[in-house]
């Protein structure tokens, strides 16, 4: 559907207050006009946030109720209890006998609207709500973007809707404007015959809080108007609540002594509480193949067992008992959220997550003294190493070429075309960072039980770098099988890309120093000089590039860790000075997207292309969010690293920052304990808000991954409170003891 973009006139507005706390099922009574009157139930959203916010309200159970009720010319609000399954019932003798009292009346999710065609309701996948007019101008100006989370509404035509719902792609702005396929969320009806003074909602507006509606400051301007127009010349109060889902700190909330080592303990026990640890009574779901591509249904029904595809369903049942790390650690929570504020999970388990898990439990378990997260620790990674598919099969075998490797995830099989089955799947930055963990893991619980698995993977990882020291960004089984080790060892490919690159440069940094292997030191020096030779222009960037700055750092903090010389100094210093420069005084790092033409994941370039390909969370540099999947977080071990191996101030002044800026944004929620103490990907900081561009495909702005992100904040909180570095904490490794046997195996003398 197309609408008429021109302008609507603006009514008298208000912008809405600061968020703060507000709840209740009844409030106290207001001046002396007559109440709203509401037909809904006692814990409706919006009934129980305008009692507590003083407006006076009275509430009846149906809408004949309510309309019989009201004195006239009063507001009413006819609810949906129904919502989603049920539309609110409605007659055209309710209509009529409102318009004789001269009622003002605002409805949600019709099943009759007098003169107009009621569509069945449909629900929405990638669609997002826009406003479409200048009625609530000048706090919310036309094509501000909303999120009305598990939306379903009535499809229907209406002339000059005020907000409207359709794919658009956009940070705050539909920057390509409205969707060419458009919905009517909210119109006046007025002046239709039969309706009287009518506004509707095509979907229910009311469940605001519950369905974790965003941004708050939005939703506040929109209620401002709805009570505006129910009750002119009236001056109700700007409307305030708590929302269910929140940070733990406000922006310039005094932190306490000990914000760390509480934030860290939260962020470990979020992985059991949150249903992440598998536990037996899970494998029948786990196991069940549902591995296949996205649905063709751009409306998947939330109440099937299976929505969406690609391993994505609804949240295990947190009755069930928790894990102990022994059948390993999901992925975490997908970006979707369901209308009654929950999220789906993806229930596969990767490599990489599993050993950045293993590392961050066990350095948590030295540094609260919990055997338990030790104990899980080591069931991950004994599970990671010796009893998952991933690292079993062709990946034990000294004869098989991915010999060593580790593969991409532990999905149980496959299933096709489209499958997501990563067994014989090999991505080097995910094998670096699983290595990076079980470093941490093996030096915390001080065993040597998982050296010669780790050296395997070196060497393994190595004999895929060619003479530049690149590996490919990905490295599928069947061309390995065809070309063998040797055409990467031997060749000379170059890929200017730190996101996929630099960790496992760190990685051979960190083998050189335990077993003196020369090549280890050679191929990642010469891979990090031409990287950095190529630096900016000629630098590939993922989802923005500031990742590649994050990442980049890491390795260069190492490399002077080997070779401390001015020239790997001046490298470091000027990485840091690129990705510092967009630091905000809260601490947050903000996102930027590189130069045209070098992004592998750019802003989709129109609104047919929201969510359908990985993504950043802005649309352009103006937008201020900092992405805790890819690059807050790698960001943050990397300025502790690099200010071990400096002793630079410059490096531990930002890291300080952006630790309180992470012990802040700790997700807070009583209503939803799965996620309370995880850290989403994404963060306004200047709205002080979980809010951005959620058009990465699953991937968005409310996903929590359970390696990347939580594992690698919560193991730098870890070393920090230990006062030490992942560098110094994991010198005393034994994996040099295997050298030996396996570099023979894995790289006989006749290649070198």
């Amino acid at each position: 559907m197309t609408y008429d973009s021109r302008p609507t006139p603006s009514r008298r507005h208000r912008e809405g207050s600061p968020l703060s706390a507000a709840a209740a099922e009844s409030g106290p009574a207001g001046d002396s006009a007559g109440p709203l009157v509401f037909s809904c139930s006692a814990d409706n959203d919006l009934f129980r946030v305008v009692s507590e916010n003083g407006i006076a309200a009275k509430r009846l159970g149906t809408p004949q109720a309510a309309i019989e009720s009201a004195g006239e010319g009063d507001g009413v609000l006819l609810l949906a209890d129904g919502y989603p399954e049920k539309t609110t019932p409605l007659e055209a003798s309710l209509f009529q006998q409102a318009a004789g009292k001269k009622l003002r009346i605002y409805l949600e999710y019709p099943s009759f609207l007098p003169g107009l065609a009621v569509g069945a309701p449909r629900g929405t996948h990638w669609e997002r709500a826009v406003i479409a007019s200048d009625a609530f101008a000048p706090a919310l100006a036309r094509l501000r973007i909303l999120a009305i989370h598990g939306c379903r509404f009535v499809p229907l035509e209406a002339p000059s809707p005020h907000i409207v719902i359709g794919r658009v792609a956009g940070f705050d702005t539909a920057v390509y404007g409205l969707a060419k396929e458009s919905f009517p969320i909210l119109f006046d009806l007025s002046g239709r015959e039969g309706a009287g003074d009518v506004l509707v909602a095509a979907t229910k507006l009311s469940h605001f809080v519950t369905g974790r509606y965003a941004p708050t400051d939005a939703w506040r301007s929109i209620w401002a108007y709805v009570l505006d127009w129910l009750q002119p010349g009236r001056e109700p109060p700007a409307l305030k609540w708590t929302t269910t889902v929140r940070p733990r700190f406000g922006a310039g909330e005094s932190l306490p002594a000990d914000v760390e080592a509480k934030a860290l303990r939260r962020g470990i026990d979020w992985y059991f509480h949150s249903g992440m640890v598998l536990h037996a009574a899970m494998m029948a779901t786990y196991d069940r193949p549902a591995n296949g591509p996205e649905p063709a249904s751009a409306n998947p029904d939330p109440h099937q067992d299976w929505p969406y595809g690609h391993r994505v369903a609804p949240m295990p049942d947190l009755s069930t008992p928790a894990g102990d790390g022994s059948l390993g650690v999901m992925e975490g929570f997908d970006a979707r959220i369901f209308h009654d504020g929950a999220q789906p999970v993806r229930w596969w388990n990767r490599n990489d997550c599993n050993g950045e898990i293993a590392g961050a439990m066990a350095a948590a378990g030295v540094v609260l003294q919990d055997p338990a997260y030790r104990k899980a620790a080591g069931n991950v990674g004994d599970w990671l190493y010796f009893g998952s598919r991933m690292s079993l099969g062709d990946h034990a075998d000294p004869n098989h070429p991915a010999y060593g490797l580790i593969g991409w995830n532990d999905v149980p099989e496959y299933c096709g075309p489209g499958s997501m089955d990563g067994y014989a799947v090999y991505y080097g930055d995910d094998n670096a960072r699983s290595m990076m963990g079980m470093m941490l893991a093996a030096a915390a619980m001080k065993t040597d039980r998982y050296d010669e698995r780790l050296l395997t993977c070196l060497l393994a990882n190595l004999r895929i770098s060619g003479q530049l020291g690149f590996q490919p960004d990905r490295l599928d089984q069947g061309p390995l099988e065809k070309a063998g080790w040797q055409s990467h060892f031997h060749g000379k490919n170059t890929s200017y890309s730190p996101h996929m690159q630099a960790t496992m440069w760190a990685c051979y940094l960190w083998a050189y120093r335990q077993t003196g292997f020369e090549l280890f030191r050679q191929r990642a020096k010469t891979a990090m000089g031409m990287t950095m030779a190529a630096y900016p222009d000629r630098w590939v960037w993922m989802n923005g590039i500031q990742q590649e700055r994050a990442k980049m750092l890491l390795a260069v903090a190492w490399l002077v860790r080997v070779e401390d010389t001015p020239e790997h100094r001046a490298w470091g210093r000027r990485i840091a000075d690129d990705l510092l420069a967009a630091q905000d005084p809260c601490g947050a790092i903000g996102e930027r997207i590189g130069l045209p033409g070098q992004g592998g994941c750019p802003p989709p370039a129109s609104n047919e292309a929201y969510g359908t390909a990985e993504a950043p969370l802005i649309q352009s540099n103006a937008d201020t969010a900092s992405d805790l999947l890819y690059t807050s977080n790698f960001a943050f071990l990397a300025l502790h690293e690099a200010a071990a191996a400096t002793g630079d101030p410059f490096y531990q002044a930002a890291e300080d920052t952006l630790a309180a800026f992470l012990c802040r944004i700790q997700i807070r929620s009583e209503s939803h304990p799965e996620l309370d103490g995880g850290w989403f990907r994404a963060f306004d900081f200047t709205r002080w808000e979980y809010w951005a561009s959620s058009t990465d495909a699953g991937w968005g702005a409310w996903s929590i991954e359970s390696g990347w992100t939580q594992s690698w904040i919560t193991s730098v909180l870890a070393l920090r409170q230990m006062r030490t570095s992942l560098w110094d904490f994991t010198a005393g490794s034994h994996v040099a003891r295997h050298f030996a046997r396996q570099r023979p195996i894995l790289i006989p003398d006749a290649a070198l």
